[in-house]
Protein backbone atom coordinates (compact mmCIF):
# COMPACT_ATOMS: atom_id res chain seq x y z
CA UNK A 1 0.00 0.00 0.00
CA UNK A 2 1.38 3.41 -0.97
CA UNK A 3 1.94 6.21 1.50
CA UNK A 4 -0.85 8.26 -0.10
CA UNK A 5 -3.32 5.41 0.14
CA UNK A 6 -2.38 4.78 3.75
CA UNK A 7 -2.84 8.46 4.64
CA UNK A 8 -6.16 8.58 2.86
CA UNK A 9 -7.37 5.53 4.78
CA UNK A 10 -6.23 7.06 8.06
CA UNK A 11 -8.09 10.27 7.31
CA UNK A 12 -11.27 8.49 6.33
CA UNK A 13 -11.06 6.30 9.42
CA UNK A 14 -10.40 9.27 11.66
CA UNK A 15 -13.39 11.13 10.33
CA UNK A 16 -15.58 8.07 10.86
CA UNK A 17 -14.33 7.69 14.42
CA UNK A 18 -14.97 11.31 15.20
CA UNK A 19 -18.47 11.59 13.84
CA UNK A 20 -20.15 8.20 13.65
CA UNK A 21 -21.47 8.47 17.18
CA UNK A 22 -23.31 11.72 16.64
CA UNK A 23 -24.23 12.06 12.96
CA UNK A 24 -27.44 10.51 11.54
CA UNK A 25 -26.31 8.57 8.50
CA UNK A 26 -29.42 6.73 7.35
CA UNK A 27 -31.52 8.18 4.55
CA UNK A 28 -34.66 6.74 3.04
CA UNK A 29 -33.55 7.21 -0.55
CA UNK A 30 -29.97 7.10 -1.82
CA UNK A 31 -30.80 7.49 -5.52
CA UNK A 32 -28.92 10.30 -7.22
CA UNK A 33 -30.08 12.81 -9.84
CA UNK A 34 -28.93 12.03 -13.35
CA UNK A 35 -25.36 13.21 -12.91
CA UNK A 36 -23.42 10.13 -13.92
CA UNK A 37 -21.64 7.79 -11.51
CA UNK A 38 -18.53 9.77 -10.67
CA UNK A 39 -19.76 11.28 -7.42
CA UNK A 40 -21.21 7.94 -6.32
CA UNK A 41 -17.88 6.13 -6.54
CA UNK A 42 -15.94 8.37 -4.14
CA UNK A 43 -18.40 10.40 -2.10
CA UNK A 44 -21.57 8.66 -1.00
CA UNK A 45 -24.31 10.61 0.72
CA UNK A 46 -23.14 9.00 3.95
CA UNK A 47 -19.64 10.42 3.49
CA UNK A 48 -21.01 13.82 2.55
CA UNK A 49 -22.95 13.89 5.82
CA UNK A 50 -19.85 12.99 7.82
CA UNK A 51 -17.68 15.62 6.11
CA UNK A 52 -20.42 18.21 6.42
CA UNK A 53 -20.56 17.62 10.15
CA UNK A 54 -16.77 18.00 10.26
CA UNK A 55 -16.97 21.41 8.61
CA UNK A 56 -19.67 22.51 11.04
CA UNK A 57 -17.52 21.59 14.02
CA UNK A 58 -14.68 23.63 12.51
CA UNK A 59 -16.99 26.59 12.05
CA UNK A 60 -18.42 26.39 15.58
CA UNK A 61 -14.95 26.34 17.08
CA UNK A 62 -13.49 29.07 14.93
CA UNK A 63 -16.05 31.36 13.31
CA UNK A 64 -18.49 33.89 14.81
CA UNK A 65 -21.68 31.83 14.53
CA UNK A 66 -24.78 33.81 15.35
CA UNK A 67 -27.06 32.03 17.84
CA UNK A 68 -30.03 34.37 17.55
CA UNK A 69 -33.29 32.35 17.68
CA UNK A 70 -35.37 34.95 15.81
CA UNK A 71 -32.96 35.28 12.91
CA UNK A 72 -32.25 31.54 12.87
CA UNK A 73 -35.94 30.69 12.64
CA UNK A 74 -36.50 33.28 9.91
CA UNK A 75 -33.55 32.04 7.83
CA UNK A 76 -34.53 28.38 8.30
CA UNK A 77 -38.12 29.02 7.24
CA UNK A 78 -36.99 30.99 4.19
CA UNK A 79 -34.46 28.31 3.24
CA UNK A 80 -36.96 25.48 3.69
CA UNK A 81 -39.50 27.31 1.56
CA UNK A 82 -36.98 27.19 -1.27
CA UNK A 83 -35.89 23.61 -0.58
CA UNK A 84 -39.53 22.53 -0.85
CA UNK A 85 -39.40 23.50 -4.55
CA UNK A 86 -35.98 21.97 -5.29
CA UNK A 87 -35.47 18.64 -7.02
CA UNK A 88 -32.85 16.04 -6.15
CA UNK A 89 -32.97 16.80 -2.40
CA UNK A 90 -31.18 13.87 -0.76
CA UNK A 91 -30.15 15.26 2.63
CA UNK A 92 -31.73 17.51 5.26
CA UNK A 93 -30.73 21.16 4.91
CA UNK A 94 -29.27 23.24 7.71
CA UNK A 95 -29.11 27.04 7.36
CA UNK A 96 -27.00 29.14 9.71
CA UNK A 97 -25.72 32.70 10.09
CA UNK A 98 -22.21 34.00 10.61
CA UNK A 99 -21.67 37.46 12.08
CA UNK A 100 -19.60 38.99 9.32
CA UNK A 101 -20.21 42.21 7.39
CA UNK A 102 -18.66 40.65 4.27
CA UNK A 103 -21.14 39.84 1.51
CA UNK A 104 -21.01 36.07 1.23
CA UNK A 105 -22.90 32.79 1.35
CA UNK A 106 -21.60 29.26 0.88
CA UNK A 107 -22.77 25.65 0.79
CA UNK A 108 -20.96 22.44 1.64
CA UNK A 109 -21.45 18.76 2.30
CA UNK A 110 -24.53 17.49 4.07
CA UNK A 111 -26.92 20.29 3.10
CA UNK A 112 -25.20 22.99 5.16
CA UNK A 113 -25.72 26.55 3.91
CA UNK A 114 -23.95 29.42 5.66
CA UNK A 115 -24.99 33.05 5.25
CA UNK A 116 -23.02 36.12 6.33
CA UNK A 117 -25.00 38.87 8.02
CA UNK A 118 -23.44 41.18 5.42
CA UNK A 119 -25.73 39.62 2.84
CA UNK A 120 -28.74 41.01 4.70
CA UNK A 121 -27.07 44.38 5.16
CA UNK A 122 -26.63 44.74 1.39
CA UNK A 123 -29.84 43.19 0.05
CA UNK A 124 -32.87 45.39 -0.70
CA UNK A 125 -35.59 42.76 -0.50
CA UNK A 126 -36.30 39.12 0.30
CA UNK A 127 -36.18 37.99 -3.34
CA UNK A 128 -32.53 39.05 -3.52
CA UNK A 129 -31.66 36.99 -0.43
CA UNK A 130 -33.76 34.10 -1.73
CA UNK A 131 -31.91 34.17 -5.07
CA UNK A 132 -28.60 33.62 -3.26
CA UNK A 133 -30.05 30.81 -1.15
CA UNK A 134 -31.56 29.15 -4.22
CA UNK A 135 -28.14 29.23 -5.88
CA UNK A 136 -26.45 27.65 -2.85
CA UNK A 137 -29.19 25.04 -2.46
CA UNK A 138 -28.51 23.99 -6.05
CA UNK A 139 -24.82 23.50 -5.31
CA UNK A 140 -25.95 20.94 -2.71
CA UNK A 141 -28.71 19.19 -4.66
CA UNK A 142 -26.52 18.84 -7.75
CA UNK A 143 -23.65 17.64 -5.56
CA UNK A 144 -21.19 20.05 -7.15
CA UNK A 145 -18.54 19.65 -4.46
CA UNK A 146 -18.67 15.85 -4.59
CA UNK A 147 -18.46 15.87 -8.38
CA UNK A 148 -15.54 18.28 -8.35
CA UNK A 149 -13.67 16.29 -5.73
CA UNK A 150 -14.14 13.17 -7.82
CA UNK A 151 -12.64 14.98 -10.80
CA UNK A 152 -9.74 16.19 -8.67
CA UNK A 153 -9.26 12.71 -7.27
CA UNK A 154 -8.61 11.34 -10.73
CA UNK A 155 -5.74 13.75 -11.26
CA UNK A 156 -4.33 14.26 -7.76
CA UNK A 157 -5.24 12.10 -4.81
CA UNK A 158 -2.79 14.02 -2.64
CA UNK A 159 -4.83 17.21 -3.14
CA UNK A 160 -7.92 15.61 -1.65
CA UNK A 161 -5.92 14.14 1.22
CA UNK A 162 -4.42 17.57 1.89
CA UNK A 163 -7.81 19.20 2.07
CA UNK A 164 -9.32 16.62 4.42
CA UNK A 165 -6.19 16.70 6.56
CA UNK A 166 -6.37 20.48 6.85
CA UNK A 167 -9.99 20.26 7.96
CA UNK A 168 -9.14 17.75 10.64
CA UNK A 169 -6.07 19.69 11.76
CA UNK A 170 -8.23 22.76 12.26
CA UNK A 171 -10.63 20.72 14.37
CA UNK A 172 -7.73 19.33 16.38
CA UNK A 173 -6.33 22.80 17.03
CA UNK A 174 -9.40 25.04 17.44
CA UNK A 175 -7.35 28.06 18.50
CA UNK A 176 -5.83 28.09 15.02
CA UNK A 177 -9.33 28.51 13.65
CA UNK A 178 -10.14 28.95 10.04
CA UNK A 179 -6.82 30.75 9.61
CA UNK A 180 -5.13 27.36 9.68
CA UNK A 181 -7.12 26.31 6.66
CA UNK A 182 -6.52 29.61 4.92
CA UNK A 183 -2.75 29.12 5.07
CA UNK A 184 -2.89 25.75 3.33
CA UNK A 185 -3.17 24.88 -0.30
CA UNK A 186 -6.29 22.98 0.69
CA UNK A 187 -8.52 26.03 1.02
CA UNK A 188 -7.35 27.38 -2.32
CA UNK A 189 -8.08 23.98 -3.84
CA UNK A 190 -11.54 23.91 -2.30
CA UNK A 191 -12.30 27.39 -3.56
CA UNK A 192 -11.23 26.32 -7.04
CA UNK A 193 -13.23 23.12 -7.18
CA UNK A 194 -16.29 24.38 -5.35
CA UNK A 195 -17.36 26.80 -8.03
CA UNK A 196 -16.33 25.85 -11.53
CA UNK A 197 -17.80 27.84 -14.36
CA UNK A 198 -20.11 25.01 -15.39
CA UNK A 199 -21.34 24.52 -11.84
CA UNK A 200 -21.97 28.24 -11.42
CA UNK A 201 -24.07 28.33 -14.58
CA UNK A 202 -26.00 25.27 -13.46
CA UNK A 203 -26.58 26.78 -10.01
CA UNK A 204 -27.77 30.06 -11.58
CA UNK A 205 -30.17 28.27 -13.92
CA UNK A 206 -31.68 25.78 -11.48
CA UNK A 207 -31.54 28.27 -8.62
CA UNK A 208 -33.71 30.71 -10.54
CA UNK A 209 -36.27 28.01 -11.23
CA UNK A 210 -36.41 27.26 -7.51
CA UNK A 211 -36.76 30.99 -6.83
CA UNK A 212 -39.73 31.34 -9.17
CA UNK A 213 -41.44 28.14 -8.06
CA UNK A 214 -41.21 29.31 -4.44
CA UNK A 215 -43.02 32.53 -5.33
CA UNK A 216 -40.16 35.03 -5.49
CA UNK A 217 -39.21 37.60 -8.11
CA UNK A 218 -36.90 36.06 -10.75
CA UNK A 219 -35.26 39.49 -11.13
CA UNK A 220 -33.92 39.14 -7.58
CA UNK A 221 -30.77 37.41 -8.83
CA UNK A 222 -29.97 39.90 -11.59
CA UNK A 223 -30.78 42.87 -9.36
CA UNK A 224 -28.41 41.65 -6.67
CA UNK A 225 -25.68 40.80 -9.20
CA UNK A 226 -26.00 44.26 -10.71
CA UNK A 227 -25.84 45.90 -7.31
CA UNK A 228 -22.63 44.05 -6.46
CA UNK A 229 -21.10 44.80 -9.83
CA UNK A 230 -21.82 48.52 -9.53
CA UNK A 231 -20.55 48.79 -5.99
CA UNK A 232 -17.30 46.88 -6.50
CA UNK A 233 -16.49 47.62 -10.14
CA UNK A 234 -13.50 49.85 -9.33
CA UNK A 235 -12.42 48.40 -5.98
CA UNK A 236 -9.12 46.62 -5.54
CA UNK A 237 -10.60 44.28 -2.93
CA UNK A 238 -13.90 42.71 -3.97
CA UNK A 239 -16.14 41.07 -1.38
CA UNK A 240 -15.49 37.46 -0.50
CA UNK A 241 -18.55 36.32 -2.41
CA UNK A 242 -17.10 37.56 -5.71
CA UNK A 243 -13.88 35.62 -5.12
CA UNK A 244 -15.73 32.31 -5.09
CA UNK A 245 -18.64 33.39 -7.32
CA UNK A 246 -17.09 35.32 -10.24
CA UNK A 247 -19.36 37.98 -11.70
CA UNK A 248 -18.57 38.79 -15.33
CA UNK A 249 -21.00 41.04 -17.21
CA UNK A 250 -22.22 38.01 -19.15
CA UNK A 251 -23.53 36.45 -15.94
CA UNK A 252 -25.69 39.49 -15.17
CA UNK A 253 -26.98 39.54 -18.75
CA UNK A 254 -27.81 35.84 -18.61
CA UNK A 255 -29.68 36.36 -15.35
CA UNK A 256 -31.69 39.23 -16.88
CA UNK A 257 -32.50 37.19 -20.00
CA UNK A 258 -33.47 34.16 -17.96
CA UNK A 259 -35.73 36.22 -15.68
CA UNK A 260 -37.43 37.78 -18.73
CA UNK A 261 -38.62 34.33 -19.80
CA UNK A 262 -40.97 34.15 -16.83
CA UNK A 263 -44.36 35.94 -16.80
CA UNK A 264 -44.18 39.30 -15.05
CA UNK A 265 -45.93 39.41 -11.72
CA UNK A 266 -45.84 41.74 -8.77
CA UNK A 267 -44.07 40.23 -5.76
CA UNK A 268 -44.54 42.35 -2.63
CA UNK A 269 -41.64 42.47 -0.21
CA UNK A 270 -41.93 40.52 3.02
CA UNK A 271 -41.93 42.58 6.20
CA UNK A 272 -40.12 39.79 8.06
CA UNK A 273 -37.09 40.31 5.82
CA UNK A 274 -37.05 44.01 6.66
CA UNK A 275 -37.40 43.20 10.37
CA UNK A 276 -34.51 40.72 10.11
CA UNK A 277 -32.39 43.31 8.31
CA UNK A 278 -33.15 45.93 10.98
CA UNK A 279 -32.26 43.47 13.73
CA UNK A 280 -28.92 42.71 12.10
CA UNK A 281 -28.20 46.40 11.49
CA UNK A 282 -28.68 47.24 15.17
CA UNK A 283 -27.42 44.15 16.97
CA UNK A 284 -25.01 42.39 14.66
CA UNK A 285 -23.21 44.94 12.51
CA UNK A 286 -20.51 47.57 12.87
CA UNK A 287 -23.04 50.37 13.51
CA UNK A 288 -22.50 52.18 16.80
CA UNK A 289 -25.41 52.73 19.20
CA UNK A 290 -25.75 56.34 18.11
CA UNK A 291 -25.39 55.61 14.38
CA UNK A 292 -28.06 52.91 14.47
CA UNK A 293 -30.54 55.18 16.20
CA UNK A 294 -29.76 58.07 13.84
CA UNK A 295 -30.27 55.82 10.80
CA UNK A 296 -33.80 54.80 11.79
CA UNK A 297 -34.72 58.29 12.95
CA UNK A 298 -33.72 59.52 9.49
CA UNK A 299 -35.76 56.80 7.76
CA UNK A 300 -38.84 57.73 9.78
CA UNK A 301 -38.33 61.46 9.30
CA UNK A 302 -37.81 61.24 5.52
CA UNK A 303 -40.14 58.26 4.99
CA UNK A 304 -37.49 56.31 3.11
CA UNK A 305 -38.48 52.97 4.65
CA UNK A 306 -40.09 50.01 2.90
CA UNK A 307 -42.30 49.33 5.92
CA UNK A 308 -42.81 51.93 8.62
CA UNK A 309 -43.25 49.19 11.22
CA UNK A 310 -39.81 47.77 10.34
CA UNK A 311 -38.22 51.21 10.77
CA UNK A 312 -39.99 51.60 14.12
CA UNK A 313 -38.79 48.16 15.15
CA UNK A 314 -35.23 49.12 14.24
CA UNK A 315 -35.58 52.31 16.26
CA UNK A 316 -36.89 50.34 19.27
CA UNK A 317 -33.88 48.02 19.10
CA UNK A 318 -31.55 51.02 18.85
CA UNK A 319 -33.24 52.67 21.84
CA UNK A 320 -32.82 49.41 23.78
CA UNK A 321 -29.14 49.35 22.85
CA UNK A 322 -28.86 52.95 24.10
CA UNK A 323 -30.52 51.83 27.39
CA UNK A 324 -33.60 53.99 26.74
CA UNK A 325 -35.85 51.11 27.71
CA UNK A 326 -39.11 52.98 28.38
CA UNK A 327 -39.07 54.59 24.92
CA UNK A 328 -38.25 51.25 23.30
CA UNK A 329 -41.08 49.48 25.12
CA UNK A 330 -43.60 52.12 24.10
CA UNK A 331 -42.78 51.49 20.43
CA UNK A 332 -42.85 47.69 20.80
CA UNK A 333 -46.21 47.83 22.61
CA UNK A 334 -47.71 49.81 19.72
CA UNK A 335 -46.26 47.34 17.20
CA UNK A 336 -47.74 44.44 19.16
CA UNK A 337 -51.15 46.09 18.97
CA UNK A 338 -50.84 45.87 15.18
CA UNK A 339 -49.52 42.29 15.17
CA UNK A 340 -49.57 40.58 18.56
CA UNK A 341 -48.15 37.29 17.22
CA UNK A 342 -45.07 38.70 15.47
CA UNK A 343 -42.02 36.84 16.78
CA UNK A 344 -39.64 39.76 16.26
CA UNK A 345 -41.79 41.99 18.47
CA UNK A 346 -42.42 39.27 21.07
CA UNK A 347 -38.72 38.54 21.41
CA UNK A 348 -37.89 42.20 22.00
CA UNK A 349 -40.82 42.64 24.39
CA UNK A 350 -39.44 39.70 26.37
CA UNK A 351 -36.01 41.33 26.55
CA UNK A 352 -37.60 44.53 27.83
CA UNK A 353 -39.64 42.71 30.48
CA UNK A 354 -36.57 40.83 31.70
CA UNK A 355 -34.65 44.09 31.80
CA UNK A 356 -37.17 45.55 34.26
CA UNK A 357 -37.44 42.20 36.10
CA UNK A 358 -41.09 41.66 35.12
CA UNK A 359 -40.52 37.94 34.60
CA UNK A 360 -44.08 36.91 35.58
CA UNK A 361 -45.46 39.12 32.82
CA UNK A 362 -42.92 37.71 30.35
CA UNK A 363 -43.85 34.13 31.30
CA UNK A 364 -47.55 34.87 30.83
CA UNK A 365 -46.89 36.36 27.39
CA UNK A 366 -44.69 33.48 26.24
CA UNK A 367 -46.84 30.68 27.66
CA UNK A 368 -49.84 32.09 25.78
CA UNK A 369 -47.78 32.19 22.59
CA UNK A 370 -46.56 28.65 23.27
CA UNK A 371 -50.16 27.45 23.05
CA UNK A 372 -50.31 28.86 19.52
CA UNK A 373 -46.78 27.86 18.47
CA UNK A 374 -45.76 24.81 20.53
CA UNK A 375 -42.63 24.09 18.44
CA UNK A 376 -41.41 27.64 17.92
CA UNK A 377 -37.67 27.96 18.51
CA UNK A 378 -38.15 31.63 19.37
CA UNK A 379 -40.94 31.13 21.91
CA UNK A 380 -39.45 28.10 23.64
CA UNK A 381 -35.92 29.53 23.83
CA UNK A 382 -37.22 32.79 25.27
CA UNK A 383 -39.52 30.99 27.71
CA UNK A 384 -36.71 28.74 28.94
CA UNK A 385 -34.48 31.79 29.42
CA UNK A 386 -37.17 33.62 31.40
CA UNK A 387 -37.87 30.56 33.55
CA UNK A 388 -34.17 30.48 34.48
CA UNK A 389 -34.14 34.23 35.19
CA UNK A 390 -37.30 33.88 37.34
CA UNK A 391 -35.83 31.13 39.51
CA UNK A 392 -37.92 28.41 37.85
CA UNK A 393 -35.09 26.60 36.10
CA UNK A 394 -36.71 23.16 36.52
CA UNK A 395 -39.48 24.26 34.13
CA UNK A 396 -36.88 25.26 31.55
CA UNK A 397 -35.25 21.81 31.35
CA UNK A 398 -37.95 19.92 29.36
CA UNK A 399 -38.29 22.85 26.95
CA UNK A 400 -34.56 22.91 26.27
CA UNK A 401 -34.34 19.13 25.95
CA UNK A 402 -37.05 19.30 23.28
CA UNK A 403 -35.21 22.09 21.45
CA UNK A 404 -32.04 19.97 21.43
CA UNK A 405 -33.99 16.94 20.19
CA UNK A 406 -35.37 19.02 17.29
CA UNK A 407 -32.02 20.67 16.44
CA UNK A 408 -28.93 18.90 17.71
CA UNK A 409 -26.62 21.37 15.91
CA UNK A 410 -27.70 24.47 17.83
CA UNK A 411 -25.41 25.24 20.76
CA UNK A 412 -27.65 27.87 22.40
CA UNK A 413 -30.05 25.36 24.04
CA UNK A 414 -27.02 23.48 25.40
CA UNK A 415 -25.70 26.68 26.99
CA UNK A 416 -29.09 27.41 28.57
CA UNK A 417 -29.61 23.80 29.67
CA UNK A 418 -26.26 23.74 31.43
CA UNK A 419 -27.27 26.92 33.25
CA UNK A 420 -30.65 25.43 34.16
CA UNK A 421 -29.04 22.33 35.68
CA UNK A 422 -26.65 24.57 37.59
CA UNK A 423 -29.55 26.56 39.03
CA UNK A 424 -31.35 23.37 40.08
CA UNK A 425 -28.22 22.04 41.78
CA UNK A 426 -27.74 19.09 39.42
CA UNK A 427 -23.99 19.46 38.99
CA UNK A 428 -23.54 16.12 37.24
CA UNK A 429 -25.91 17.02 34.42
CA UNK A 430 -24.49 20.53 34.26
CA UNK A 431 -21.08 19.06 33.39
CA UNK A 432 -22.59 16.43 31.07
CA UNK A 433 -24.37 19.07 28.99
CA UNK A 434 -21.24 21.23 28.89
CA UNK A 435 -19.38 18.22 27.49
CA UNK A 436 -21.90 17.79 24.69
CA UNK A 437 -21.62 21.48 23.81
CA UNK A 438 -17.82 21.29 23.70
CA UNK A 439 -17.97 18.21 21.48
CA UNK A 440 -20.08 20.17 19.00
CA UNK A 441 -17.05 22.45 18.63
CA UNK A 442 -14.64 19.49 18.50
CA UNK A 443 -13.11 20.29 21.89
CA UNK A 444 -12.95 16.64 22.87
CA UNK A 445 -10.34 17.07 25.60
CA UNK A 446 -12.47 19.68 27.30
CA UNK A 447 -15.53 17.48 26.87
CA UNK A 448 -13.77 14.52 28.50
CA UNK A 449 -12.76 16.71 31.44
CA UNK A 450 -16.39 17.72 31.91
CA UNK A 451 -17.53 14.10 31.71
CA UNK A 452 -15.00 13.12 34.36
CA UNK A 453 -16.50 15.75 36.66
CA UNK A 454 -19.96 14.39 35.86
CA UNK A 455 -18.82 10.84 36.58
CA UNK A 456 -17.54 11.67 40.04
CA UNK A 457 -20.87 13.35 40.83
CA UNK A 458 -23.00 10.42 39.62
CA UNK A 459 -21.79 7.61 41.89
CA UNK A 460 -25.30 6.71 43.06
CA UNK A 461 -26.78 6.54 39.57
CA UNK A 462 -25.59 3.39 37.73
CA UNK A 463 -27.52 4.19 34.54
CA UNK A 464 -25.98 7.63 34.31
CA UNK A 465 -22.53 6.23 35.06
CA UNK A 466 -22.85 3.81 32.14
CA UNK A 467 -24.00 6.62 29.88
CA UNK A 468 -21.04 8.80 30.86
CA UNK A 469 -18.56 5.94 30.43
CA UNK A 470 -19.83 5.29 26.91
CA UNK A 471 -19.52 8.96 25.99
CA UNK A 472 -15.97 9.17 27.41
CA UNK A 473 -14.92 6.19 25.27
CA UNK A 474 -16.37 7.81 22.17
CA UNK A 475 -14.68 11.14 22.83
CA UNK A 476 -11.33 9.50 23.66
CA UNK A 477 -11.49 7.53 20.43
CA UNK A 478 -12.22 10.69 18.49
CA UNK A 479 -9.43 12.62 20.18
CA UNK A 480 -6.91 9.82 19.62
CA UNK A 481 -7.70 9.88 15.92
CA UNK A 482 -7.09 13.62 15.84
CA UNK A 483 -3.81 13.36 17.76
CA UNK A 484 -2.55 10.79 15.25
CA UNK A 485 -2.89 13.37 12.49
CA UNK A 486 -0.79 16.11 14.13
Amino acid sequence: MSKITSTKSLLAGAISLIFCATVPLAFANNDLPDLGTAAVNTFSLEKETIYGDAYMRVIRSSAPMLNDPVLSQYLTELGNKLVAHATGVKTPFYFFLLRNDEINAFAFFGGHVGVHTGLFLNADNESQIASVLGHEITHVTQRHLARSLEAQNKSSTATIVGMLGAILLTIAVPQAGMAALATTQALATQSKINFTRAHEKEADRIGMQILVDAGFDPNGAADFFAKLATRYRFTSKPPQMLLTHPLPESRITEARNRAAQYPHRYIPDNIDFQLAKARIQVRFSSFSEEAALAMFDKQLRKRTYTFKSAALYGKALALFRNKRFDEAEAIIDNLLKENRNNLFYIDTKTDLLVEREATDEAIKLLEAQGELKPYSQVINTNLAHVYIEAGKAAKAIPLLEELIFLDKQNQLPFFLLSDAYKKTGNKAMEHFVKAESMALAADYKGAIDQLNFAYRLSEENPLQLARIEARIRQFRQANTALEALK
